[in-house]
């Protein structure tokens, strides 16, 4: 057993808490840091393209909803190599992991080439379902097709970052973060400011950031399977059982994505200044939600590792732990959006009713924080437990409790306020159902592998 997850192992089997403690901020810390990639690449590439103009800015902002829903929907090839590769560890099959990370690997990269084809050939009508203009459109049909060609790098990294994270190692996924996200920055100054490549430059230099990633992540796992004498060819029947094993997870991904577009969708309806005032809020609720995705992550590792391992005691302390700092980091949350609440609606822009709105609607995003850090604490517990198709079938019924909330606001024009409140018996009945799962046993099973 590596010596790195030998002392996981000891960490959290240490009593009281301290031990669990540092074993969880061990892997949440630079969990944190590695979750800012695509936020950072998105606002390296708006900071550049907007001086350009405003007209480049909003086909930027077109492109990357789409490349944004894109890498949305197929997290599921991260979530589910996590806790399929922390299983095999905990059970002392490493080579079988790393086995499981060449083969989810390789579904990554043939996902991202079938999907970025047809996000290439697709692209023109895809930006103009978004409602994109007719003038912003040739810069959002540039950009996404540039980046279209990166998909194999996006979907191969979002794998490669899921199984280093089940191999308890979120420090190397900080590192190539870090060096993605310079490499992107240096080649977008180059590119759109030196040689006046325009939004195409921008675009380019962020995919060629995403093949630097998914070819350090090759020599890195490469390496890691020749140690274990691992054959580093995917194995056709572990692809076809990764897509398999991923296939709840993406159903989980549609729905909650679907909750997303409703609320979006309402708001578009309520009127322009509330559209642009829930578009602020909730760009700042994602931006909170790294924070607690990043303990999430935690116990997804920790806990795929102990149930791989048969070990069910600590398997209980770790999400009790992990749902103990979810909540408080929320508690901590909630004070820093209230203390900032003041000044905050004047950052975005200086139309008073745009200020008044937002100023409403983050007290409400403000008290929702400890609730949300139950709901992805429990979340990240379940799916480290390989619990994925429970999952998929809780968040359709959340999506459906949620379509009547979404219809009181938009028939009684409550507003964005309304809208986070109705947002809130989303989370509210999320929690209730992940809690009830937790409580009972039969997301328990132990084993290298969780039968189907």
């Amino acid at each position: 057993m590596d010596p790195a997850d030998s002392a996981s192992v000891r960490a959290v089997k240490e009593s009281p808490h301290p031990g669990m403690d540092r074993a969880i901020a061990r892997l949440a810390l630079p969990a944190f840091g590695a979750l800012l990639a695509q936020p950072l690449f998105i606002l390296i590439d708006a900071v550049i393209v907007g001086t350009l103009g405003t007209l480049p800015l909003a086909g930027l902002g077109a492109a990357t909803t789409v490349f944004g829903a894109v890498v949305g929907l197929c997290i599921f090839l991260s979530y589910a190599a996590t806790s399929a590769v922390a299983r095999l560890v905990g059970a002392g099959d490493r080579s079988g992991a790393l086995s499981q990370a060449v083969d989810g690997m390789a579904l990554g990269v043939g996902l991202g080439i079938i999907i970025g084809a047809i996000t290439f050939i697709a692209a023109d009508p895809l930006v103009r379902l978004l409602g994109t203009s007719d003038q912003a459109t040739p810069y959002a049909v540039t950009y996404l097709r540039i980046i279209a060609i990166s998909f194999p790098a996006v979907l191969g990294v979002l794998a490669a970052v899921g199984v280093l994270r089940g191999l308890q190692d979120t420090r190397t996924t900080l590192v190539v973060t870090l060096l993605q996200v310079g490499t992107n920055l240096v080649l977008s100054l180059v590119f759109v400011l030196v040689f006046n490549w325009g939004i195409g430059g921008s675009a380019a230099a962020t995919a060629i950031a995403e093949a630097l990633g998914l070819v350090l992540y090759a020599v890195i796992l490469a390496r890691l399977a020749r140690r274990e004498h691992v054959p580093i060819r995917p194995s056709g029947i572990g692809v076809v059982r990764s897509a398999r094993d991923g296939v709840p997870l993406f159903v989980r991904s549609v729905a909650l994505r679907g909750v997303l577009v409703i609320a979006a969708a309402v708001a578009a309806r309520l009127g322009d200044a509330e559209l642009a005032a829930y578009h602020v809020t909730v760009t700042l609720f994602f931006a909170l939600a790294l924070a607690l995705d990043a303990v999430a992550i935690a116990g997804q590792a920790l806990l795929g590792k102990s149930l791989g391992a048969g070990d069910v005691d600590s398997s209980r302390r770790i999400t009790r732990r992990i749902v103990w700092w979810s909540v408080w980091l929320g508690v901590v949350l909630t004070l820093i959006v209230l203390a900032l609440r003041p000044w905050m609606p004047g950052w975005f822009g200086d139309d008073p009713d745009v200020a008044v709105i937002i100023s409403s609607a983050l007290l409400v995003l403000a008290l929702l924080q400890p609730l949300s850090g139950v709901v992805f604490a429990l979340d990240g517990v379940l799916i480290g437990a390989g619990d994925t198709r429970w999952l998929a079938w809780a968040q359709v019924g959340v999506f459906i409790a949620f379509l009547p909330a979404a219809w009181l606001v938009l028939r009684f024009s409550w507003g964005v306020e309304g809208l986070w409140w109705a947002l809130g018996w989303f989370l509210l009945i999320r929690a209730a159902l992940v809690a009830w799962r937790a409580r009972g046993n039969a997301w328990l099973v132990t084993g290298a592998v969780r039968p189907r």
